[in-house]
């Protein structure tokens, strides 16, 4: 898991273009959008597609759960790993 989540802060940074951000300074259970990294609803859309093809999961951006998911690097990680069990 851990080396999963080490992927998703690479895709986080690489996908919204964060020069000043290393993946050791995202921390797994912060808060993704406001108060943490501070991401907003077009980080959340460009972060979608981006995780969608680097790992083959879909996310509903209608479903209730969809907040959730992304709500930090713990929830996107724990989502990847069940759906991408799933799909295999």
């Amino acid at each position: 898991m851990d080396e999963l989540k080490q992927q998703i802060k690479e895709c986080i940074i690489s996908s919204l273009e964060l020069e000043d951000v290393t993946p050791e300074n995202i921390v797994d259970s912060e808060p993704l959008f406001g108060t943490g990294l501070g991401l907003d609803s077009i980080d959340a859309l460009e972060l979608g597609v981006a995780l969608k093809k680097r790992f083959k999961v879909k996310f509903n951006a209608e479903s209730a759960d969809a907040k959730q998911h992304f709500a930090s690097v713990d929830a996107l990680a724990k989502y990847i790993a069940e759906n991408q069990e799933k799909s295999e």
